[in-house]
C-alpha cells in the first residue's frame, strides 16, 4: 500500500511539470508582443528618416536591436526551459531546429541568459552615452554612475556564473 501511494505521489510530482507549459506560452504571447512593438518603431524610423538626424537615427535602430536581443532572450528561455523542464520538442529533425536546442541544460542556459542581460544592458548603456553627447538628455554623473555600475554588476554575475560552473565541472560544455 506504502509502495502505491509513493508511485502514486511521484506520477502526480512529475506530471506537475506540465504546469509550466501555460507559462511557456505566455513568453510566446510576450514575443508577439515584443514584435508589434518592433514593427511600431520601424514604421516609426522609416517614416521620419528624412528628418531624423543621425544620431536619433542610430539611437532608433539601437532600440531595434535591443527589442530583439530580448527576444533572442525569450526564445532561449522557451525552448531551453520546456525542453529541460517539461518535454523535449519534437522537430522531426527539422534541417531548421537550431543547433543549441536540445543540447543547451540549465547551466548553460544560465550562462546564456546572463550573456544575453549584458548585452541588453551594454545596448542601453550606449544609448545613454549617445544621447548625453548628443544633449538630448541630461543625466546626472550620478545616474551615470548608477548605469555604468549596473552593466558592471551584471558583468562581474555572468564572471561568477561561469567560475562556478567550471568549479562544478560544467565548463567543458559551455
Amino acid at each position: 500500500m506504502a509502495r502505491y501511494l509513493e508511485r502514486l505521489l511521484e506520477g502526480w510530482i512529475f506530471k506537475s511539470r506540465w504546469l509550466m507549459a501555460p507559462m511557456y506560452l505566455g513568453l510566446v504571447g510576450g514575443l508577439v508582443i515584443l514584435l508589434v512593438k518592433f514593427v511600431q518603431e520601424f514604421i516609426h524610423i522609416a517614416a521620419h528618416l528624412a528628418t531624423l538626424t543621425e544620431q536619433e537615427t542610430v539611437l532608433s535602430l539601437l532600440a531595434l536591436v535591443d527589442i530583439t536581443l530580448v527576444g533572442n532572450l525569450l526564445i532561449m528561455v522557451i525552448f531551453s526551459g520546456y525542453e529541460n523542464f517539461v518535454s523535449r520538442i519534437d522537430t522531426a529533425d527539422s534541417e531548421d531546429r537550431p543547433e543549441w536546442m536540445g543540447k543547451v541544460d540549465y547551466s548553460g542556459l544560465k550562462l546564456k541568459l546572463i550573456g544575453s542581460i549584458v548585452a541588453i544592458s551594454a545596448i542601453d548603456l550606449l544609448k545613454a552615452f549617445v544621447h548625453q553627447s548628443s544633449g538630448t538628455a541630461s543625466f546626472s554623473t550620478e545616474q551615470m554612475a548608477w548605469l555604468v555600475g549596473i552593466h558592471l554588476t551584471f558583468i562581474v554575475t555572468g564572471v561568477l556564473f561561469a567560475w562556478m560552473d567550471r568549479i562544478a565541472g560544467h565548463g567543458e560544455d559551455h
